[in-house]
C-alpha cells in the first residue's frame, strides 16, 4: 500500500519502505506529508513485498524482522535505515557503515509504553493473573485457593532490581516507588552515583523482582544464566521486556519448573516468533505476551513523528538525528548500483 504517487525512478518524492502493517490511524498522521513522502507499508512476513519495494526505497522504516547485509546490498538508493524502537541489533550495522547508510534509533521513545507494560507483567505474574483467570473461567474459582495468601504480593513491599539504569528502567523506578516500593536496586555498566545501585550478584540476591532493561550485546547474552538465576530468591519473579537473548531460556525453564524461581513474566523471547514447542508457552506460572509491551497508539505517534522528522532532514539536507553509526546522509540523489 502506498501513500502518495507512482514510484518510478523520476518521482521526487522520498520513497520510505515501512516493514509492518498500518492501521488506519498510522494512515491518517502521515497524510499531510504525502505531497513530498511517498511510503509503502510492508507486512513483516511478507518477503515478496519487502524484496519488491527494497531496490526504490532511499529509507527503511524497521521494526522487528532483522534486516540482513544481504538486504542491504539489494537496496541501492537506501540512505537511511531508522529503527523503529531504540535496539538495533535486529540491523546488520556493520554492513550498512560499509555501504554508507545511516542507521538510527529512537532512544526513549518507547519508554512510556514498555515501562506500563513492565509493570503490567509484573502485576499479572506476582499476582497469578493468567492462572487465576483461567481457573474462574473453568469454575474453579471458589472458593479460593489457600496458597494465594501464601504466594501473592503486593508490588509495594518488594525489592524491585532493575538490571539497566536507561530511560525505560527509570520509568519503571517512578511507577513501582509511586505504589509503595521504598527498595528500588539498579545495575548500570558501572558505579553511576546514584542512590540503588549495586554490583548485578547482589541485585539479584536481594530483589523479589528483577526486571531486565538491556540491550542484546556480545556482553550480555545469555547473561541470566543458570548460575545468575541461582543467586534469586525461590519467590522472586523475573520479568523481561528487553531482549530473549539476555536470559539462557533453558535455565529459566529448569528454575521456574524446580521451584528456583516463582514465576516469570516475558514480553522477548530468544527465537521470536516463539516455536509452539517453546517448553515455556506450558508453565502455568509464566506470563507472556509477544513482543509488544511498546506497541501502543502512543507510541506509534512518537515513533512517526521521529521517523518523518528525519525523513524531512534528508529532503532538507540537514543532520539526521540519532545516528548510531556515524554516517552522514549525503543529498539526493544516491544509488551503487
Amino acid at each position: 500500500m502506498a501513500l502518495g504517487g507512482d514510484s518510478s525512478r523520476e518521482n521526487p518524492k522520498l520513497r520510505v519502505l515501512a516493514h509492518y502493517t498500518p492501521g488506519d490511524k498510522v494512515a491518517q498522521f502521515v497524510a499531510p506529508e504525502s505531497d513530498w513522502l511517498e511510503i509503502r507499508y510492508c507486512a513483516e512476513d511478507d518477503d515478496d513485498t519487502f524484496y519488491r519495494e527494497l531496490p526504490d526505497a532511499e529509507v527503511i522504516w524497521h521494526v522487528l524482522r532483522p534486516i540482513s547485509g544481504a538486504d542491504l546490498e539489494r537496496a541501492p538508493h537506501c540512505r537511511l535505515v531508522h529503527k523503529l524502537g531504540a535496539g538495533v541489533n535486529t540491523i546488520d550495522v556493520e554492513t550498512a557503515t560499509r555501504l554508507g547508510i545511516a542507521v538510527a534509533n529512537m532512544p526513549g521513545a518507547n519508554a512510556p509504553s514498555v515501562a506500563e507494560g513492565t509493570v503490567l507483567l509484573m502485576l499479572a505474574a506476582l499476582r497469578r493473573l493468567t492462572e487465576l483467570d483461567r481457573a474462574t473461567r473453568e469454575g474453579r474459582g471458589w472458593p479460593s485457593d489457600p496458597s494465594l495468601g501464601e504466594t501473592v504480593r503486593d508490588i509495594g513491599s518488594c525489592t524491585v532490581g532493575l538490571v539497566g539504569y536507561g530511560n525505560i528502567a527509570k520509568r519503571v523506578e517512578t511507577i513501582v516507588r509511586a505504589m509503595g516500593t521504598s527498595e528500588v536496586l539498579h545495575t548500570s555498566t558501572r558505579d553511576d552515583g546514584h542512590p540503588g545501585w549495586c554490583p548485578l550478584p547482589e541485585l539479584l540476591a536481594a530483589s523479589d523482582i528483577v526486571t531486565l532493561h538491556i540491550p542484546l550485546t556480545d556482553q550480555t547474552a545469555g547473561l541470566l544464566d543458570a548460575d545468575a538465576l541461582g543467586l534469586m530468591k525461590p519467590d522472586a519473579v523475573l520479568v523481561n521486556t528487553s531482549r530473549g537473548a539476555v536470559v539462557d531460556e533453558d535455565a529459566l525453564v529448569n528454575a521456574l519448573r524446580s521451584g528456583g524461581l516463582a514465576a516469570a513474566g516475558l514480553d522477548v523471547f530468544a527465537v521470536e516468533p516463539v516455536h509452539p514447542d517453546n517448553p515455556l508457552l506450558s508453565l502455568t506460572n509464566v506470563v507472556l505476551t509477544p513482543h509488544v509491551t511498546w506497541y501502543t497508539v502512543d507510541t506509534m505517534r512518537r515513533y512517526l513523528a521521529e521517523a518523518v522528522d528525519n525523513c524531512r532532514r534528508i529532503r532538507d539536507g540537514r543532520d539526521l538525528a540519532n545516528v548510531v553509526n556515524g554516517i552522514v546522509v549525503p543529498n539526493r540523489p544516491v544509488n551503487r548500483e
